[in-house]
C-alpha cells in the first residue's frame, strides 16, 4: 500500500471513531431518534440530483435502509443516550462482526471455522466483561440497546450481500432517503413536537459541528474514500483496519469527554479486538485457501 493511501486509511478510521464522540456530543441537546432523523434527511435529499437510484433490487435497498440505517442507528443512538459512553458504544458495537457470521453461516451456508469460533468466544469474554461493569458509564438498558444494534447491522449487512454488487455511495444515499421519514415520525410520537422545537430553537454550534460531522464527514466523506480505497486494494488488506475505530473512539472520548479509561475498559477492548483480529484473519486464510484450491481445479 502506498504510503499516501495508508495515511488517508488511517484518517478514515479514526474520522469513525470520533463519529462515536460526535454522536455523544449532539444527543447532549438533541433527543436520539430525531438526531438519527435529521442525519440520515442530511445524507440524502443534498445528494438526490447528483446521486443516481441503485440499478440492483430497489426492494432491498428499501428493506436495506429501514434495518441498517432506520432500526441500527436508532437503536445506537438511544442506547448512548441511555447511558453508554462513546468509547464503550464503539467496542460493543463491534460484536456485529459476529452477527454477520453466524447470519451468513445459516443463510448462505457458508463454513464456520474453528479460528472464526475461537475469535468469537475471545470477543463474547469482552462483552462479558463489559456487561459485569454496569454503573455510571455504562447502563443495562443502553447495553442491550447497543447490542441489539450491533444484531441489526449484522442484519444490514446480509441483506447488503443479497443485494449483490452495488455502489456504496448510491446505497448509502438512497437507503437514507428510505430511512429518515419513519424515524421522524416516531420522533414526533415518542420525542414529541414540543421537545422536537425546544431542541432545535435551542441548538448550539456544538450540536450544528457534530450533526455536520456525523452526516459529512463519517457518511458521506468516510463512506466515499473507504468505497475508493477498497476498489484499489483487497478486502482482506482493508479490513484489519476497521479494528482502529474503536481505539480511536476510546481514546477521543477519554480526551473529549472526559470518559474515565479504567482496566477493565482495556481489557475488554483488547479482547474484543483480539477476537476481530482472530475472525478477520480465518476469512483471509480461507480465501487464500479456496483461490488456491480453484487454482489446483483449473491445472487438472
Amino acid at each position: 500500500m502506498k504510503l499516501a493511501h495508508l495515511l488517508l486509511t488511517l484518517l478514515i478510521t479514526a474520522v469513525w471513531g470520533f463519529n462515536f464522540v460526535a454522536i455523544k456530543a449532539g444527543l447532549e441537546e438533541i433527543p436520539p431518534i430525531l438526531l438519527c432523523a435529521i442525519r440520515f434527511f442530511l445524507t440524502s435529499i443534498p445528494f438526490l440530483l447528483f446521486i443516481k437510484r441503485p440499478t440492483s433490487s430497489f426492494k432491498l435497498v428499501v428493506l436495506y435502509g429501514l434495518v441498517m440505517f432506520a432500526l441500527q442507528f436508532c437503536l445506537l443512538f438511544i442506547g448512548m443516550y441511555a447511558g453508554v459512553t462513546a468509547g464503550l458504544a464503539a467496542i460493543l458495537l463491534q460484536i456485529q462482526v459476529f452477527f454477520t457470521v453466524l447470519l451468513a453461516v445459516l443463510f448462505f451456508k457458508e463454513k464456520l471455522t474453528k479460528w472464526q469460533i475461537i475469535g468469537g468466544l475471545v470477543s463474547c469474554l469482552g462483552i462479558a466483561l463489559v456487561g459485569m461493569n454496569l454503573e455510571g458509564d455504562l447502563t443495562l438498558l443502553g447495553f442491550i440497546l447497543v447490542i441489539t444494534a450491533a444484531a441489526f447491522w449484522g442484519t444490514g449487512s446480509v441483506i447488503a450481500k443479497k443485494i449483490g454488487k452495488i455502489n456504496v455511495i448510491e446505497l448509502v444515499v438512497w437507503g437514507s432517503l428510505v430511512a429518515w421519514p419513519p424515524l421522524l415520525l416516531v420522533s414526533l410520537l415518542v420525542e414529541g413536537p414540543a421537545q422536537i422545537a425546544s431542541s432545535l430553537h435551542n441548538i448550539s454550534w456544538l450540536s450544528v459541528v457534530s450533526i455536520l460531522y456525523i452526516t459529512v464527514a463519517s457518511t458521506m466523506l468516510g463512506f466515499g474514500v473507504w468505497n475508493w480505497l477498497i476498489h484499489r486494494y483487497p478486502l482482506s488488506t482493508m479490513a484489519p483496519f476497521l479494528l482502529l475505530v474503536p481505539i480511536f473512539a476510546m481514546l477521543g472520548s477519554t480526551l473529549t469527554l472526559g470518559e474515565e479509561l479504567q482496566l477493565w475498559k482495556v481489557i475488554s477492548g483488547v479482547l474484543v479486538i483480539a477476537g476481530l483480529g482472530l475472525n478477520f484473519l480465518a476469512g483471509h486464510f480461507l480465501s487464500k485457501r479456496k483461490l488456491k484450491n480453484t487454482d489446483l481445479v483449473k491445472e487438472v
